[in-house]
């Protein structure tokens, strides 16, 4: 990897800072990377034919609060024949428009408009803590140690991660052997649905450590917090293409199948640290020529960059796990980072927006 980009990249932050980089093997890319904040509209456009009423829809809007790599900006929409509002789901940080049309009309249309600024971020590891930084609540710390349906943390989850984090005591050589071990033994399957489910112990009973984003990262998620880290998935889309050099790990315009999926953990003093390891699979079987072993330079070099840094090429939509949608007449769902539906026949396929008819797009706005 180029050291000047990477430290451009990495000195927009607002954590920490990365320094003494040296030696990262080069990517493909030489060209200047963004420096400070980036502004997105992203546009969701959703028109429902099915059959069946009352009608409900919920679409996923950009995090709310402000964190170092993300703050949002505004969201509109524009409803025909129904009503919406924007909403949050309860005691979560996910916010979402929700829509409904009470009875069948000849249109059923809506369509949400967020502008949303974004900046590269890395926390600088390498070095001791800042004075000063504050601290994350308990209750919230709490909340990220908790385990969920599919995210457990005892049984097979809690003696892998026991296993994996044998004679080591300080939280981040924690996580970053759970970050190794996750990179070593998962494999990302092109033939997923979606970004797939994130079912982590029937991939650990069944030994079945395939999938994709949310499968990948869930690991992680629910590694770490068997070994009493806080840890949260992050639910989003990728915006823009990556300034990196890497083809796989970036979309631009039509995003409507570019939903993504990271991880955070937490460290005293260091707050909350970015980690991908679903990415670096990604990278080995989608950057050309394809299948890369996992020494190949641009491997390496995603593997250093992922713990601990995020390329904001990307926005985040939320934390949540078995996400309650406001007013549905069906139970929770695992996560939500794609628009919902729902009829009185049954809820819409979220992962079919041929079917369902919907289109994300994003475009770059000047700041």
């Amino acid at each position: 990897m180029d050291r000047r980009n990477f430290l451009h990249f990495s000195s927009t932050a607002g954590v920490l800072y990365a320094s003494g980089l040296a030696g990262l093997p080069a990517l493909a890319s030489a060209a200047p990377v963004t420096a400070g904040w980036r502004r997105f509209e992203l546009t969701t456009e959703v028109t429902v034919s099915a059959p069946g009423d009352p009608t409900r829809i919920w679409i996923p809007v950009p995090y709310a609060q402000g964190t170092p790599y993300q703050r949002h900006v505004q969201t509109r929409f524009q409803i025909e024949g129904g009503h919406a509002e924007l909403v949050g789901a309860r005691g979560d940080t996910a916010h979402m428009v929700a829509a409904q049309w009470p009875e069948a009309s000849a249109v059923r249309r809506i369509t949400v408009t967020s502008q949303v600024e974004t900046r590269n971020v890395r926390v600088d590891l390498s070095r001791p803590p800042p004075p000063g930084l504050p601290a994350e609540h308990p209750d919230t710390l709490r909340h990220y140690l908790r385990p969920t349906v599919l995210l457990p943390t005892d049984g097979i989850v809690k003696e892998t991660a026991d296993r994996i984090t044998q004679g080591r005591h300080d939280p981040i050589e924690k996580a970053r052997a759970i970050y190794a071990w996750v990179v070593q033994n998962t494999c990302r399957t092109a033939s997923t649905p979606g970004c797939g489910i994130g079912d982590v112990r029937y991939m650990l009973t069944a030994n079945d450590l395939n999938g994709k984003c949310a499968d990948i990262n869930a690991l992680f998620v629910a590694l770490a917090r068997a070994s009493g880290i806080p840890a949260r998935d992050a639910y989003g889309v990728r915006v823009t293409d990556s300034e990196f050099g890497y083809n796989s790990l970036g979309k631009a315009g039509d995003i409507t199948k570019a939903q993504h999926c990271r991880a955070e953990f937490y460290a005293a003093g260091y707050g909350w640290i970015p980690v991908d390891p679903a990415d670096v699979r990604k990278v080995m079987l989608e950057e050309k020529p394809g299948d890369l072993p996992i020494d190949h330079p641009k491997v390496r070099a995603a593997q250093v960059m992922l713990f601990g840094a995020w390329e904001m090429n990307w926005v985040a939509y939320n934390h949540d796990h078995d996400v309650v949608l406001p007013g549905t007449r069906h139970g929770p769902i695992p996560f939500l980072m794609y628009p919902q539906g729902e009829t009185a026949n049954g809820r819409l396929d979220s992962l079919d927006p041929e079917k369902f008819r919907y289109r994300i797009s994003s475009r770059r706005l000047e700041t």
